[in-house]
């Protein structure tokens, strides 16, 4: 109600609630911004001067059409995963990151089939036309979007392929292991997840995070305002 009222500038809340129970009351009061058909989220992953943005790790499960009374869709599940990463890569630009966006799969360029392939695929095509300007391929493997060797074999041309700095996953279970994965093992500190979407900063703190977490996470949000 802070926010709403013009009293805060932000929130930022749930160290010892669910992220759910964060954005319900963001959703009902503060509401989408204009043009945004969904919520979404991203972590910003930091290892020395490396700087990473993964997303949607945290909110939506997956993505599915949305149709009127009539059954008839409304907006496409590729339309929201393209959202997801045009918000994700305006995100990453305001930590000082020249997104190169890398919608993933377990298929690179048509090399497996099933699954979330198609999704990720035709999430690509949407983005591209909804922001030309915007550099995203998809739909890659992560070796092919990390490893200008794997790059080369896979994909060879791609102006995002081996050197992508900007994750779009496309269902939640692969994004939220995907960057605990790298939080855990690669060494990266994670700071989110960041909501995207809303009329105003409110972000999302884990459950499992630390004074220090807390602190950083405050000035993100405050840089968002």
């Amino acid at each position: 109600m802070l926010v709403k009222m013009g009293k805060a500038d932000g929130l930022l809340g749930g160290a010892t609630y669910s992220t759910a129970d964060t954005i319900r009351p963001a959703l009902q009061i503060v509401k989408t911004k204009p043009g945004a058909h969904l919520v979404s989220s991203c972590f910003l992953l930091v290892r020395n001067d490396e700087k990473l943005v993964m997303g949607d790790c945290a909110v939506n499960i997956d993505y599915q059409d949305s149709k009127d009374k009539e059954g008839n869709v409304t907006v496409t599940a590729a339309d929201k995963l393209a959202e997801v990463a045009i918000e994700t890569a305006k995100t990453a630009k305001i930590f000082g990151i020249d997104p190169k966006v890398a919608v993933l799969s377990f298929s690179t360029k048509g090399s497996g089939k099933g699954g979330t392939v198609a999704l990720s695929h035709d999430a690509t095509e949407r983005a591209q036309a909804m922001d030309p300007s915007l550099a995203i391929d998809g739909e890659l493997q992560f070796d092919a979007a990390v490893s200008p060797v794997v790059a080369a074999q896979k994909c060879k041309g791609s102006p995002v392929a081996g050197q992508a700095n900007t994750f779009i996953f496309p269902n939640i279970e692969a994004g939220n292991i995907g960057y605990k994965i790298a939080q855990r093992l690669g060494g990266f500190a994670a700071y989110g997840p960041i909501l995207q979407g809303l009329n105003a900063p409110i972000n999302d703190l884990s459950r499992g995070c630390d004074a220090e977490e807390v602190y950083e996470m405050a000035i993100i949000t405050l840089g968002l305002a």
